[in-house]
């Protein structure tokens, strides 16, 4: 029933705008044929009539020209009879031709008068058109006098015929002085008559705006009027939608009818409903897994496949330095604030460059960088990104912790961050038991990330990175090597690096320790311990406290009593 209903008011609704759009189409084309009409006048009457004036001016001209022209002929000696006779004949031609151009536009004049369909100014059309036909009485004068001169030049009276000459060309001037008066009044006649099309142009679109616009005004009305009652439900529906939309899950349509559109209510709520639950569940468990993770395992059911995929990560460690002994005189209510405060704060920079924080352990925090939740070719920048963010706010971290505690007399000197990053190949996928399942990522990328981790305690340094990892990020960050090590589990080594700082941010002193440590490294490896001493001294004048430069130094200074085997490739190995 709903549907015929909507039917017949959509049809009533369409062939009411039709009736009108036709109504507006027929009154325009009316009123366009009638400017057309005006167009078609000026055109096939005004133009022809000053084109005709134009034409008895020329013509006589010409007429005079061949007057001359049969004085010359008759001058000669002896006389060019045949010339005479030919301009003669041309003289006679044209005078014909000065007739028929004025009777021409006479008739054209009458036409218009006579039209009473057009708007034209009568009165001034009348008075050309007598004018017109008064010259004949100066035509005839011309005659007169050019017979004369004919009559001398037959009889070769060449003194007569210059008397007679000036006469005729008297005449002939007074002709054109009155043809060019009628020219200018049919002109200004002209010039009315386009003006009087253009005023109507206007009319002809200012009446059809004014018609258009009360047309559309009473179709709106009337598709207003006609609309209403099916548009009124379905206005509830888009209210609730926008609701929904702008995340207020908390709406619901209240539609009584038990059409179509009362089914489609009944199905949004229901929508709803579901949506609602799994908001819930996102923000429960968004809080114990990382958003992204729970939006993943609720919309890609991909994620859920136990079989795991592998791809290339990047991994960070990170752990809170002297965070034990700044432990022990704390109450569980101060610790549980400090670690709280401690990882929102730390875990900030990891989510603000787009990483996945795995877990928490402790004080440490475990997160990765890569598909599907990161670019490939980003991943590796974006966690060296987190990583100097996260170094940027541990002074800040250091004055808060007090002012938490609210015990200012705590030391947190000793309180420093340590961060291992490595890039790899990892297992990434929902790993688990039957009971239980986690999406994360496994392999020797994870191992070596942690182990970089713990090595900060080795070089004294706030970051250790693997080599995949700087390889990746090129040159958009200030790096120095530090060492080639062996880490716990393998047998390989594998160069670590420092991340110093942004591109371009390092001050005069830290380019010269880091060359400076560079320079000594290189003669460490080639065991010119001499050479090695003097560089990393003068790298640790740069910059004091350096902590690689140090540990190198150190490890120089065993070699004089303990020297590494003659296979000795330069690494050193790290087995805590």
């Amino acid at each position: 029933m709903i549907k015929q209903s909507i039917r017949r008011r959509i049809v009533a609704i369409s062939v009411g705008l039709i009736i009108l759009m036709l109504a507006t189409s027929v009154l325009s084309i009316v009123m366009i044929r009638r400017v057309g009409h005006l167009l078609d006048e000026l055109s096939a009457r005004y133009a022809p009539i000053n084109g005709h004036l134009t034409r008895i001016n020329t013509l006589s001209l010409e007429r005079g020209l061949a007057v001359r022209r049969m004085v010359i002929a008759k001058m000669q000696e002896p006389p060019d009879v045949l010339g005479y006779r030919a301009r003669l004949e041309l003289y006679n031609a044209k005078g014909d031709e000065v007739e028929s151009e004025a009777q021409a536009a006479r008739t054209l004049i009458n036409s218009i008068i006579e039209d009473a369909s057009t708007p034209s100014d009568n009165a001034a059309l009348a008075r050309i058109e007598n004018r017109i036909e008064n010259l004949s009485d100066t035509r005839r004068k011309l005659k007169q006098e050019t017979g004369e001169l004919l009559s001398h030049l037959e009889a070769r009276d060449f003194a007569a015929v210059r008397r007679s000459l000036a006469q005729a060309d008297a005449a002939r001037d007074e002709l054109d002085e009155k043809v060019n008066a009628i020219r200018l009044s049919m002109l200004t006649v002209s010039d009315g008559a386009i003006a009087k099309i253009r005023s109507e142009q206007t009319r002809v679109a200012l009446t059809s705006a004014i018609v258009t616009l009360l047309a559309a005004i009473v179709g709106l009305i009337f598709a207003n009027l006609v609309s209403g009652g099916i548009i009124r439900s379905i206005r509830q529906l888009l209210e609730g939608t926008r609701a929904v939309e702008a995340g207020q899950l908390d709406q619901s349509i209240d539609v009584r009818a038990t059409d179509e559109i009362g089914q489609l209510a009944a199905a949004f709520n229901r929508m709803v409903v579901q949506l609602r639950n799994n908001q819930r569940i996102k923000e429960t468990f968004g809080k114990y897994i990382d958003p992204r993770v729970v939006e993943g395992l609720i919309d890609r059911p991909n994620l859920t496949a136990a079989e795991g995929q592998r791809r290339v990560m990047t991994v960070l460690f990170c752990d809170l330095k002297g965070f034990t002994s700044l432990s022990e005189g704390m109450t569980p209510q101060g610790l549980v604030k400090v670690m709280n405060h401690y990882l929102s704060v730390m875990s900030e920079p990891i989510r603000n460059n787009r990483g996945i924080i795995d877990k928490y352990i402790g004080d440490g925090i475990m997160a990765y960088w890569g598909p599907p939740f990161v670019d490939e070719a980003d991943h590796a920048r974006l966690a060296c990104l987190a990583a100097l963010e996260m170094i940027e706010r541990i002074e800040k971290l250091r004055e808060e912790i007090p002012e938490l505690l609210g015990v200012r007399a705590t030391p947190m000197e000793k309180c420093d961050l340590r961060i291992g990053i490595a890039t790899g190949e990892a297992l990434v996928g929902s790993i688990g038991s039957d009971v239980m399942m986690s999406y994360t990522v496994m392999g020797d990328v994870v191992n070596l990330a942690s182990r970089l981790e713990g090595a900060n305690k080795v070089y004294g340094t706030r970051n250790l990175v693997s080599e995949r990892t700087i390889a990746a990020v090129g040159t958009s960050l200030e790096v120095r090597e530090i060492d080639r090590i062996v880490v716990a589990g393998q047998s390989r080594f594998e160069a670590v690096f420092e991340i110093v700082g942004n591109k371009g941010d390092l001050t005069p002193q830290q380019l010269a320790s880091r060359a400076k440590y560079l320079e000594g490294l290189s003669a460490y490896r080639d065991r010119r311990c001499d050479d090695a001493l003097a560089a990393l001294n003068a790298s640790l004048e740069a910059m004091p406290g350096d902590g690689p430069a140090r540990a190198l130094i150190e490890r120089i200074e065993s070699f004089k009593a303990e020297p590494p085997p003659c296979d000795w490739d330069g690494s050193w190995h790290i087995e805590k």
